[in-house]
């Protein structure tokens, strides 16, 4: 029996194997996809449908997709689902966030190893426990460029560690509002007292997908202010 699913192009980020790069950019916003892709040798754009907008260009001779995730855990594991299918197999999330701990200044960039898993993606990808954990040679990849390009000015520096990814972005930003702000505010304080640096939406459906997939993945962040 025939499916929607059957044809030869990807159901969502309409591309096809031939058409994307090992290696993928993925950053939330469609539009700012075509930023990304004019640093890009030849880049052009292969589709867009829904949030996903797909381009391909060149660094050097390796061919580098960039595709965008829309918001929150869901799409963004359909983008990396359907991006390994068409033969992707290292990915950097990009994006902004919310800086939590105090040594966080806006404008810094953060480097996720591991996200916190408070939203719900990727309990259909990895056993209660089991942590979302970025790929080691892409996250030291991402640190030295960092350093390359950081100093210790605030504003201006780089931090690894812990990220919090979340499904409702109202939820954090305005927890008093909700049905549930006691749990909200009580687990706030103990990702706060345990040092984590950011909150965000998609690292740890992102990092889940990959680890199901045995795909590599990595995150930077930038914080553009602080809690």
């Amino acid at each position: 029996m025939a499916s929607i699913m059957d044809g030869e192009r990807q159901f969502h980020i309409q591309a096809k194997k031939g058409e994307i790069g090992r290696y993928c950019i993925l950053p939330g916003d469609p539009g700012r996809v075509p930023k990304i892709a004019q640093y890009l040798k030849d880049a052009k754009q292969i589709s867009q449908n829904r949030e996903y907008n797909v381009y391909t260009g060149y660094l050097g001779d390796e061919m580098v997709s960039v595709c965008s995730t829309g918001i929150g855990g869901p799409s963004a594991a359909i983008a990396v689902e359907e991006l390994v299918k068409c033969g992707a197999d290292t990915f950097i999330r990009i994006g902004t966030s919310g800086g939590m701990d105090m040594k966080v200044y806006g404008g810094d960039l953060i480097i996720a190893n591991a996200a916190i898993r408070a939203e719900g993606t990727t309990y259909e990808y990895l056993p209660t426990g089991y942590p979302a954990v970025a790929d080691f040679a892409v996250t030291e990849a991402l640190k030295q460029a960092a350093e390359d390009l950081s100093s210790s000015d605030l504003g201006n520096s780089y931090h690894v560690g812990v990220v919090h990814s979340k499904d409702s972005f109202y939820g954090q930003v305005e927890p008093e509002n909700s049905g549930v702000s006691e749990r909200l505010l009580t687990r706030w304080q103990s990702y706060l007292k345990l040092g984590c640096l950011c909150s965000e939406m998609e690292c740890a459906a992102v990092y889940g997908v990959g680890l199901a997939r045995g795909v590599r993945c990595g995150c930077v962040l930038t914080a553009i202010w602080n809690f």
